[in-house]
């Protein structure tokens, strides 16, 4: 009995520690199964993205997106103008799960207040100086001034802005976590 007994108190703990470690789960996405999944615009089928495109008609300008080289127009209500590189226009991000986007702002210029329920937002700004914020659940507001090299997090699914407060034209490139933001 004296040898059960202490066989209990060593092995016991040592097997509730085993257990505990044996409990814990660890998870990743799973490794792409192809090089890549070029999304097939023309599908009516939609599985955690768009269909993939059949590779062997898959091109070098699925990979190349030119629409963030030209100035967005911003005469429009809020002087601003957002031009995405999101799936939709970039098939090459179809499963990636990136994206980006160009965001110009006329002087006194706002991107209104939104939120990306998919992604975190990340801004950088190539020209200017912006007003940024975002409310927590909290309701606090973080908000800073930009200028020119400045890089921004916006989390997840927060409400968020950005405003021109400068005396020139801005612009900044976002990107995010979300092939679809």
């Amino acid at each position: 009995w004296l040898i059960s007994t202490m066989m209990i108190g060593v092995y016991l703990p040592l097997l509730m520690i085993i257990s505990c470690y044996m409990s814990n789960g660890v998870g990743a996405d799973p490794g792409p199964l192809q090089d890549f999944y070029v999304a097939d615009q023309q599908s009516k089928v939609l599985v955690n993205g768009y269909a993939c495109k059949d590779p062997t008609t898959v091109t070098v300008e699925d990979f190349s997106f030119a629409g963030l080289r030209k100035a967005g127009d911003t005469n429009n209500p809020v002087h601003t103008k957002v031009t995405p590189a999101f799936v939709q226009e970039f098939g090459g991000l179809n499963t990636l799960g990136i994206a980006m986007g160009r965001i110009d702002y006329a002087v006194g210029g706002l991107n209104p207040p939104h939120t990306h329920p998919r992604a975190t937002e990340i801004l950088f700004v190539l020209q200017g100086k912006l007003r940024v914020g975002f409310v927590d659940s909290n309701n606090t507001l973080f908000s800073k001034i930009l200028e020119k090299g400045d890089v921004f997090v916006f989390p997840k699914a927060l409400p968020h802005f950005q405003e021109n407060v400068g005396h020139q034209h801005a612009v900044a490139i976002a990107a995010f976590n979300s092939q679809f933001p």
